[in-house]
């Protein structure tokens, strides 16, 4: 009879285990495990959420994908480098900003870029944009960046940003001065309209990003 309880017991204890455990989509469960050993629990479970926005948004129309990949990024607190990592100026890989549950708004684009490629979005069609950002009834500009996106060449692009967090397109965003856009594919300058690539992208901190996917 206690044999027959231990095993049960055993048995009901590993249903629940699997019952509790995490279903992903997007992530493998090796890579969940180390960002919980190395973040927490609250990073393990902001990544989980992002999992499965982007389970939830595979089937969604283009304008869908970028609200959604825009909304939740924008619910991360804004941090500077300094505080975040210890150091002027840090691009985080998305899990890295994830983990850490701050960043600053490259590390904003660059989440929302790989997420949108994750989801099947053209590398073409989307750039980080480096931009000059003025706030309202002031004449003090700031370094600023932000994701655009690019329906077809020609045709002004979608701003996806942290300060201004609903979707808009480039015209209605009069306090952004777009200086130059890179993607994994090229760079762009702002003299060129974005129509024209003007060479490869060879900035650093996007070779030290990659260097650490």
């Amino acid at each position: 009879m206690q044999k027959i309880l231990l095993i049960s017991f055993v048995l009901i204890s590993f249903s629940s285990l699997f019952s509790t455990a995490s279903k992903t989509f997007n992530i493998d469960q090796t890579k969940l495990n180390s960002i919980e050993n190395k973040y927490g629990i609250q990073a393990k479970n902001r990544v989980e959420n992002w999992d499965s926005m982007l389970e939830a948004s595979k089937n969604e129309t283009i304008l869908n994908k970028l609200k959604n990949v825009n909304d939740f990024f924008n619910e991360i607190t804004y941090r500077s480098d300094a505080v975040t990592w210890g150091t002027k100026d840090y691009w985080a890989t998305p899990f890295e900003f994830m983990g850490r549950g701050a960043g600053d708004c490259e590390d904003y684009a660059i989440a929302k870029y790989f997420s949108l490629i994750k989801l099947g979005v053209p590398d073409d069609k989307l750039r980080i944009t480096y931009v000059s950002y003025r706030k309202t009834n002031s004449s003090f500009e700031e370094a600023h960046m932000v994701l655009t996106y690019y329906h077809k060449v020609g045709v002004e692009p979608v701003v996806l940003d942290n300060i201004n967090k609903t979707l808009q397109v480039a015209s209605k965003r009069s306090d952004l001065k777009p200086v130059y856009s890179f993607n994994a594919s090229g760079l762009w300058q702002a003299k060129t309209k974005g129509d024209a690539r003007v060479g490869n992208n060879e900035l650093k901190s996007w070779k030290d990003l990659m260097s650490r996917f």
